[in-house]
C-alpha cells in the first residue's frame, strides 16, 4: 500500500514538473509586448456637417399666356439667353363657338342702338335750330349718340378678340405674341407646338409656356437631419461639391434655415438654403445634386494629434496622453483639446512637436523566438 501512495506521488511530481517545464517553455517563446509611438504635427482641422440637395436658381420666372388658344409656333429652347420682351411662342386662337356668337350678337345689337340714337340727335338738332327745345336738350341727345359709337366700337374689338386673339388700338394687353418679363436663360419649355394652352387669370394659374431664370444667381438648396440642426446657424460659410464637375468647390453662405422641420423617411428633415458664390468660368446647370458641407469651426495650422493617441480619465473624463520617457517607458501627460475633425483633434496645452506619444496597438515582434 505504501509502495502504491509513493509511486503515485513521484509520477504526480513528474507530471507536474513536465506542465512548469512546458509552461516557462511556452512564456519564453512569447514575443514581448512593445508600443508604436508618435508625434504631434501641424494641421489645418476643419470641423464640419453635410447635406444633401441640389442647385436651383434663386428665382424662377413662369411665362404664361394671357389668352387661350393653341401654340402655332415657338422660337426658342433651352438653354437660350432672352432679354425682356423677346418673342418666345405665338398662339392661334381657337374661338369658342358661344362667344363668338355673342359677340355677333352683341354688335348687332350696338349698331341697332346706334342706328336708333343717330336719327335721334339728328331729330333733336332740327328742333333747337327752330328754336323748339333747349340746348340741354341737345347735348343730352349728342351725349347718348357719342355713347352707342363707343359701345358698337366695343362691340367690334371683343368680336376681334374672342376670334382672333387681338385687335386694333390695345397694344400687347391682349396679344397671341408671347414674349419674356424678364433677362435670363430658358430652362424649359414644357410645351410644343399643337399644345393648348389655358390664358392665365383669377381662376386659373393658366399655362405655363417657359420658365427662365438668371443662372448667375445660384443657391444650393438641401436638408439636414434633426440631430444636426442645433449645431448650424445663419451665416455659416458652406463648401459646395456638385457631384457632375469634378475638383471645383463652390463657395456659398448659409442664409436660411427652415423653422420647421417634415418628416421624411422616419426623421425629421430640416430645408436650408445657401446663395452660392459662383465662378464665371463654370458653368452650373439648375438641378444639379450636390453636397454642402457646413464649417462650424476651423482651426488653422494649430498642434493636433490624432485621436487615437488620446485617452481619458475614468472619474474625471480629462484627457491626457502618455509620453515616452525612456525604454518602454511612458508616464501621463494631462492636455487640454479643441477642435475635432474626427481624426485629428486640436491640443492647446501640454505637448509639444518633439513628444513621443504612446500608440494603443500593441506590437509583437520576432525578438525572443531564438
Amino acid at each position: 500500500m505504501k509502495k502504491s501512495v509513493t509511486i503515485f506521488v513521484l509520477i504526480f511530481i513528474a507530471v507536474s514538473f513536465t506542465a512548469a517545464m512546458y509552461y516557462l517553455y511556452q512564456k519564453n517563446a512569447e514575443d514581448p509586448v512593445v508600443y508604436k509611438t508618435e508625434k504631434a504635427s501641424m494641421q489645418t482641422i476643419v470641423k464640419k456637417t453635410v447635406a444633401t440637395g441640389s442647385i436651383i436658381p434663386l428665382e424662377e420666372v413662369l411665362i404664361k399666356p394671357n389668352i387661350s388658344g393653341v401654340i402655332e409656333e415657338i422660337y426658342v429652347e433651352g438653354g437660350d439667353i432672352l432679354q425682356a420682351n423677346d418673342l418666345i411662342a405665338k398662339i392661334k386662337v381657337i374661338p369658342n363657338s358661344s362667344a363668338l356668337n355673342n359677340a355677333k350678337n352683341a354688335i348687332e345689337t350696338s349698331k341697332i342702338t346706334l342706328d336708333n340714337e343717330r336719327r335721334d340727335y339728328h331729330r333733336q338738332k332740327e328742333l333747337f335750330a327752330k328754336g323748339v327745345i333747349s340746348r340741354k336738350d341737345l347735348e343730352a341727345s349728342e351725349v347718348a349718340f357719342i355713347q352707342a359709337e363707343q359701345k358698337y366700337k366695343a362691340a367690334n374689338q371683343n368680336y376681334d378678340i374672342v376670334r382672333t386673339g387681338s385687335t386694333s388700338g390695345l397694344g400687347n394687353s391682349a396679344n397671341t405674341l408671347i414674349r419674356s418679363t424678364v433677362p435670363g436663360m430658358v430652362l424649359e419649355m414644357p410645351v410644343e407646338v399643337g399644345n393648348q394652352v389655358i390664358e392665365s387669370n383669377n381662376f386659373n394659374d393658366g399655362t405655363t409656356i417657359a420658365v427662365l431664370a438668371d443662372i448667375n444667381k445660384m443657391i444650393f438648396e438641401g436638408k439636414v437631419d434633426e440631430s444636426e440642426i442645433g449645431k448650424i446657424k445663419e451665416g455659416l460659410p458652406l463648401e459646395i461639391t456638385v457631384g457632375a464637375i469634378e475638383d471645383i468647390v463652390f463657395d456659398a453662405v448659409l442664409d436660411y434655415i427652415a423653422p420647421k422641420g417634415n418628416l421624411e423617411n422616419g426623421a425629421v428633415q430640416f430645408e436650408i438654403k445657401g446663395t452660392l458664390n459662383k465662378q464665371d468660368s463654370t458653368f452650373i446647370r439648375a438641378g444639379l445634386s450636390a453636397n454642402a458641407s457646413i464649417i462650424l469651426a476651423k482651426a488653422t495650422d494649430v498642434l493636433a494629434v490624432k485621436e487615437a493617441l488620446v485617452q481619458f480619465d475614468e472619474e474625471t473624463k480629462e484627457p491626457f496622453v502618455e509620453l515616452k520617457t525612456g525604454a518602454k517607458e511612458f508616464t501621463r501627460k494631462d492636455i487640454k483639446t479643441g477642435i475635432s475633425n474626427g481624426i485629428y483633434v486640436e491640443v492647446l496645452e501640454g505637448i509639444t512637436l518633439d513628444d513621443e506619444i504612446k500608440v494603443w496597438n500593441e506590437i509583437k515582434t520576432n525578438e525572443g523566438r531564438n
